[in-house]
């Protein structure tokens, strides 16, 4: 009797330490997930003094950043942490639940880094190769700036982006409506971004939309738009 009493311990000892090992491992596996996930996915800083934004606050810019941006960002890696670690058999509104929010989660990294990188001093303008392009595709710089503030404006009240695409199918330039992360022409590359959900103004303009346009409007700074138009080959 004591002996079937040590063999019944011994098992459970045995399968509880099997049951340990397991969870140990599948933890290990989540963790090597996860970091696989993350790689990559750094938050960048602000490409800027936020104190030298004119018409911007240092406030805002440091919440956009810090909450809204960086966010996204964290956001990113634990969805791909999760995808990784979803089983193929799983159904298939969970690979749609995961996978659309992957989609949010990556374009608005993407999208408020492009925001932050259209901001500087002001006053500038595009380089000569951007500037003949935009001529060439909407009959003048004024052209395009009114179409693109005036679409700003028209997000007021809702939520969204205002996007200076550069379009290989369609040979042009175009500026690009967006009312979420989801929403962006398949082939375009970014040059320019505005961002027009609340959280970009509310805390400096509140219900002032047309204020806060016309306050990114002379924050706008042309050097990484031509960057990036450079690398289009267009020119």
């Amino acid at each position: 009797m004591p002996t079937g009493i040590d063999r019944r311990t011994a098992l459970a000892a045995t399968l509880t330490a099997g049951v340990m090992l397991a969870a140990q491992g599948c933890a290990t596996a989540q963790q090597s997930a996860a970091a696989v996930s993350l790689k990559g996915y750094q938050a960048k800083p602000l490409p800027f003094d936020p104190k030298t934004i004119p018409g911007l606050s240092e406030r805002i810019l440091v919440s956009h950043h810090d909450n809204n941006y960086v966010g996204a960002v964290t956001r990113l890696g634990a969805i791909e942490a999760q995808v990784v670690q979803l089983d193929p058999a799983a159904p298939g509104f969970m690979f749609n639940g995961l996978k659309r929010e992957e989609l949010l989660a990556m374009n608005s990294m993407i999208l408020h880094e492009l925001y932050f990188a259209s901001l500087g001093r002001g006053g500038g303008k595009p380089g000569a190769q951007l500037s003949a392009q935009i001529e060439k595709d909407f009959g003048s710089q004024q052209k395009w700036r009114d179409q693109f503030v005036a679409m700003g404006k028209a997000l007021g009240g809702g939520s969204g982006w205002v996007l200076l695409m550069w379009s290989p199918r369609a040979g042009k330039l175009v500026n690009q409506w967006a009312a979420d992360h989801t929403m962006a022409i398949a082939d375009g590359r970014g040059l320019i971004a505005l961002d027009m959900y609340e959280h970009a103004y509310h805390m400096d303009f509140g219900a002032k939309v047309a204020a806060y346009v016309d306050a990114y409007m002379g924050a706008l700074d042309w050097a990484n738009a031509d960057r990036e138009f450079a690398r289009t080959g267009a020119s």
